[in-house]
């Protein structure tokens, strides 16, 4: 019976080589049958043995390869293509804003310097508590910011709202005067 099952798997081998690449495909619902064979092959152990002696197998020649598709034949894959469209849409806009600024930041702080032309340089003073000590922490910061008129003098307060840069160090730009010094 062994000899009989390799006699039959010898010959399923050689139909499979020599079929040409290009036909040689997935197993289809047919073919899987085939390979369950064994059990057929016990009930009826007669017709594999005939098989075998009408065709010998070759066993000078080396094994064939599988060669490969060509890239055209082979199954496509990847990327779904884009359907292209038979009309061109209207590209659609937001409307803008009414402010056309949008949200600009504001600080409110103290002019230290006015020395230079049309800046002043205002120190903003931020109290928080800290995060996991709860202790009050006094930080500050300094601003270069733009004065037009040159209006703002050293202890006002003032409030600074952010501008796109200026100069390498001036983000900052003066909207009023809150408090004049004493």
């Amino acid at each position: 019976m062994a000899d009989e099952e390799k006699n039959e798997q010898e010959t399923s081998e050689e139909t499979v080589e020599e079929t040409p690449a290009a036909e040689v495909e997935e197993p289809t619902a047919a073919e899987e049958p085939a390979v369950e064979e064994p059990e057929a092959a016990v009930e009826a152990p007669a017709e594999p043995e005939a098989e075998a002696e009408a065709a010998p197998a070759p066993q000078s020649q080396p094994k064939q390869k599988r060669k490969r598709l060509p890239r055209a034949l082979r199954p496509k894959k990847g990327r779904r293509q884009r359907v292209p469209a038979t009309e061109r849409k209207a590209i659609s806009r937001e409307p803008k804003p009414e402010h056309d600024r949008g949200r600009r930041q504001e600080r409110r702080g103290v002019v230290v310097s006015d020395a230079m032309d049309k800046t002043i340089v205002v120190k903003v003073d931020t109290i928080r508590s800290h995060p996991r000590y709860k202790k009050v922490i006094r930080r500050s910061v300094k601003f270069h910011a733009h004065d037009e008129q040159n209006s703002a003098k050293v202890g006002d307060v003032v409030r600074i709202a952010e501008t796109r840069p200026l100069s390498a160090t001036k983000n900052w730009r003066l909207v009023e005067i809150v408090e004049a010094a004493k």
